[in-house]
């Protein structure tokens, strides 16, 4: 049996941030911002009513009615997410809760960017064995909460936003439909280059000995709880050597595609839309050059929604469905490159 998407939807909130309201927090201009990730705004969630689960919990509910099911059909959840309500438990858990199911297994992953890849991938084995029959897979982030608004930070608060985009995986017995391949793969020897170090169980002095490290704070303020002087010395944000991370995007990225054409026998020439993790719109505009991919067969939206990690390919797949840019029988290629490293793609027929 294969998996098939049987359901998807999307939610993101209603504030919409716009580059020039960044311009007013930072030293930044909206034509900075362009020029390097072709981000023109992004939503951010309500301070105190919106959380990371609650966005998921809309789109899972979207997701869910489009798959024809209630939510007691549901029998497993896989939540990604780098961006949890709590530092424990995980979201899963959370958002059973606000969907009133109770007693299913609940996942969480943390791989970042490549999250929704790893946890479609890991639901494609379990309806492959038979275990589960309808499993939710979502993918949903709120970044505003953690990001830091001044010009230090502007490098990476101007590239994060908040969304949900989730799916409900089936099975099917038709082999030539749902999802033909999926790989994953990762490298942690670059793990520092793309971190939140801070409250963290590394004590400090071990990122002394990260080689390369461009670690803007002093590295023995680390621990497990946060601390004044965490605080004091703004070592609370995340940290982000871009130009090493495109570097590596932009060498992963096609990798991660060529592998999945080499898996189900065909070539980039065969994929009718290509959903890459919505990272930086530069490093799409590489790939697209890369394999020669015509603008109607690569789906971006950054420019609205900016990169909301584990959220992205979600809300990119279900938008890109919902404007019937995607049809039945359709090559639909998944692709996601970040921290971690991690990198992975994913196979679909529509």
């Amino acid at each position: 049996m294969n998996a098939k998407i049987a359901g998807i939807g999307f939610f993101v909130p209603e504030r919409i941030v716009t580059n020039e309201e960044l311009t007013k927090l930072m030293d930044t201009t909206s034509e900075w911002i362009v020029e390097r990730t072709g981000i023109e705004e992004r939503r951010y969630v309500e301070k105190h009513k919106e959380t990371t689960s609650t966005l998921a919990a809309e789109a899972a509910k979207i997701a869910i009615e489009r798959a024809g099911l209630t939510t007691q059909d549901i029998d497993f959840i896989v939540f990604a997410t780098l961006s949890p309500d709590y530092y424990f438990p995980g979201s899963g858990v959370l958002l059973q809760r606000h969907l009133g199911i109770k007693g299913i297994g609940c996942l969480d992953v943390r791989t970042q960017c490549t999250g929704f890849i790893y946890a479609i991938s890991v639901a494609d084995q379990y309806i492959k064995t038979g275990m589960y029959k309808n499993i939710l897979v979502v993918g949903a982030e709120v970044h505003s909460a953690g990001l830091d608004f001044t010009t230090r930070g502007r490098n990476v608060s101007v590239i994060f936003g908040d969304g949900a985009g989730a799916v409900v995986l089936q099975a099917t017995e038709d082999e030539t439909k749902g999802i033909l391949t999926t790989n994953l793969h990762a490298d942690g020897e670059y793990a520092e280059h793309l971190a939140f170090f801070n409250p963290g169980t590394h004590g400090g002095a071990f990122l002394k000995d990260q080689g390369g490290l461009d670690y803007p704070n002093e590295p023995d303020l680390g621990g497990m709880h946060l601390t004044q002087e965490m605080l004091d010395k703004e070592a609370i944000y995340p940290h982000m050597n871009g130009r090493y991370v495109f570097k590596h995007a932009v060498e992963k990225f096609p990798a991660a595609i060529e592998e999945a054409c080499e898996a189900v026998g065909c070539t980039a020439d065969d994929i009718n839309m290509l959903i890459p993790h919505q990272a930086n719109l530069r490093i799409t505009q590489m790939i697209q050059l890369k394999f020669g991919f015509e603008d109607e067969r690569v789906y971006n939206n950054i420019q609205k929604y900016g990169n909301t990690t584990a959220a992205s390919i979600p809300i990119a797949l279900c938008e890109a469905w919902e404007k019937g840019l995607i049809k039945d029988g359709d090559l639909v290629c998944l692709a996601a490159f970040g921290s971690g490293f991690t990198w992975g793609a994913a196979m679909i027929r529509w």
